[in-house]
Formats: C-alpha cells, structure tokens, sequence
C-alpha cells in the first residue's frame, strides 16, 4: 500500500490555544510574521504595531525591555544585540558629520576605542575628559558639542563621576548627557530619574547575571531620541537573540537578591585585600580610602556595589602568580556573572591602550578588576586573599 504524504507537511500551523497562560515567557525564535492582507501590514507598519521581522523587533525583546524599564524608571526602551551595540546606535541615530561628543577618560575600552578610533572615521569629533571633575568635562566642550558619555563608576577604575555637576553642566548647554548603568544597575543609581538624557545597559552582565546571554539595552526621556536610535538599531543589523532575551528575562528574576549577595561579599573582599601582604591598593566606593568615597555616598546612598579593582606590588609577573594560584576563580574579562571573575584590564579590556596612556588612568600591569559573584564569602576571602599573598 502507498502511503501518502500530506500536503500539509509544508504548512504553518497554527499557535495552540489554552483558557490557561504559561508561567515562563514562551521563547518565541520567529524571524518573520504573517499577515492577513497587504492593508494590515500597511496599517501595522502606519501605527508600528505588532511584529513584522525579527529585526524590526519581537516579543522576547519587548517583554525584556518593559522588564528594565520598570528597573530604570523609563519608557519604550529597546533591546538591542550587545551593550556596545546599545552603544553604538545611540551614537549612529543621533549624531552626523561635524558633531562633537565628551567621553569619560575612564570609558570602558572598546567604548573608548568607538570615541578615538571609529567614530572620527564618520566625521564625528570626540574628546575625552576627567569625569570625576564637572569643570574638567566644561573645559572640553567645543560650540559643536552634541553629546556627553559617561560611566558613573568607571571601568575598570572604579572612580565615581561628579554626576550631578556633569547633569547641570548638560542641561544647562543643551547637551545630551548619555549614562552606561552597567556598573551600577538600577538598584544603585538611575540615570533618567536624576537628569540624564538616555541610559545604556550592557545587559550581558550583572542584570543577566549568567555569562550566558550577550544584549544591550537603551532607553531615552525623549521619544524622538529613542526612535532615531531604535532606527539606528534596526537599519545597522544590531539585532537581539531571541534566546538570549529569554536568558536574560530568566536571570532579571532573581536580580535582586544576587545584587544584594554579590554587594555584600564585595565589601567583605575589600576589608581583606586590603590587609594582605603584595596588595598595593583597593578601590571600593564604599571604603573610606576611596578618593571619591564621599561624592559615592552621597550619590549612591551608601552602596558599594559588586565591583572592586586592586593593584598587586609586583607588576605582570605577581598578576601571572595571582591567576595561577588562583584556578577557582575564573579570569575572564566579563563581569555580573553569579561567579566571581577575575580580570586583568591590561591584557583585556585596555589593551588597545599604549602603556603611557593606561599608566595614566591608573592602570598598571598588577592591575585587577574582580565582579565578586555570590559564592559563600568565607571561601572567595580564603582563594582570592592566599592567591594574592603568594605573589609575594
């Protein structure tokens, strides 16, 4: 007997119906979207309703987006493919040719390479600044300047930025100020609610918290300025997983309470490094040796956060003895995991630095940048604190 295939086979079915909704947000991987007639896409296009194409937008990345929105007290934020994607569109959908952007000497490394290397290749002007010092980001201020870009603390530095002296010098010259929250999350400071004009997340870190999904995110006050990056995001390819929208919605749930773990094994770690023989330096917002320890009381209400940076004696042959001594502790140059990770900015995120130039922002060869994660304290101060002693 011949059996015949159905023609169906070849055809979408339908989405199952249920009176009962899922728990868990379904994982929707669709990268294209049926309508019923060309006069509904028309009209979805017309009111930017609904889902098209993947790249357009889809419900993975909505539902994340409203998630942090809530976090950062914005609306309509978008979720984009990574945080330098974020980054980068915001920088694409707002400025042109002849622009002039201030960036934080203290930026993130590829961040600080978009400023110096790329972004002059598209006729935008940059400079960079001392962040920690309002009148030294006024001094470099052109009659063309668009845009300020700021961390609040920086990375890998952990210096504080002069927020509120940076927010009133923007406002008051009509300047964008654009804010990366990564280091700080919404649980210490928000940007919008304090003056900034756009907040930037690299989501791929603490607010994920799983090193295992890579997104961005960007929200604006204005919404003018949010479609112009959203168009940005769209027409660039800077396109959001929908898998890893998922990831990150999963890792939001539990946010919270890795914050507050993580934050206070930090402050734990920093007491101990500090004491332990072949450590030169710590800097933790919430020690009171930090040299903007006031200024990060003030404008982070007492919280020091999960990150913290330190500085062996011995150079790049004590950071070579830290890490092998070390195997517990990943050395990897990421950050926010629920594992604490360990990095070497030298060899990593500044490496596209000359030595002159990290020299200058502090950064030497036994320099370490640690995302403390939420292993039991005890532990990580065992591992990290005997680690450092043996490169004595």
């Amino acid at each position: 007997m011949t059996r015949k295939h159905p023609s169906s086979l070849v055809r979408r079915t339908g989405w199952p119906t249920s009176v009962s909704s899922p728990v868990v947000t379904p994982l929707q991987p669709s990268v294209v979207y049926a309508s019923p007639d060309p006069d509904a896409l028309d009209a979805q296009y017309a009111d930017a309703s609904g889902y098209t194409y993947a790249r357009e937008g889809h419900p993975n990345a909505e539902v994340l987006a409203a998630k942090i929105d809530m976090l950062e007290g914005a609306e309509g934020g978008i979720i984009t493919g990574s945080g330098m994607s974020a980054i980068s569109a915001t920088f694409l959908g707002l400025l042109k040719a002849g622009d002039h952007v201030v960036g934080g000497d203290q930026l993130y490394g590829r961040t600080l390479r978009l400023m110096t290397q790329d972004l002059p290749k598209l006729g935008i002007e940059t400079s960079l600044a001392d962040p920690t010092d309002a009148r030294a980001m006024e001094s470099a201020l052109r009659p063309n300047t668009r845009m300020m870009v700021v961390e609040v603390i920086s990375n890998p530095t952990i210096r504080i930025a002069d927020m509120k002296g940076i927010i009133d010098l923007c406002q008051s010259r009509g300047i964008l100020l654009v804010v990366d929250n990564t280091f700080t999350t919404p649980r210490m400071y928000q940007p919008l609610s304090e003056g900034a004009d756009i907040v930037i997340h690299s989501v791929t870190k603490l607010l994920a918290g799983h090193s295992d999904a890579t997104l961005g995110y960007v929200a604006a006050k204005d919404p003018v300025c949010i479609a112009e990056i959203n168009a940005a995001n769209v027409t660039w390819g800077l396109t959001p997983s929908p898998f890893d929208c998922w990831l990150a919605e999963r890792g939001l749930h539990s946010f919270d309470l890795r914050f507050e773990r993580a934050q206070a094994n930090a402050g734990k770690l920093a007491e101990a490094l500090a004491t332990t023989p072949g450590v030169k330096r710590v800097l933790y917002p919430d020690r009171p040796d930090h040299p903007d320890h006031n200024r990060a009381a003030n404008l982070l209400a007492g919280q020091g956060g999960n990150m913290l940076s330190f500085e062996l004696e011995g150079g790049r042959e004590a950071a070579n003895a830290l890490t092998r001594a070390a195997p517990e502790i990943a050395f990897a140059p990421t950050l926010g995991d629920v594992g604490t990770t360990l990095s070497h900015p030298a060899s990593s995120s500044h490496r596209g630095l000359t030595p002159e130039a990290r020299d200058a922002i502090g950064i030497s060869e036994g320099f370490f940048r640690v995302s403390v994660g939420i292993e039991e304290p005890e532990l990580l101060i065992d591992e990290l604190c005997k680690a450092a002693a043996a490169t004595v």
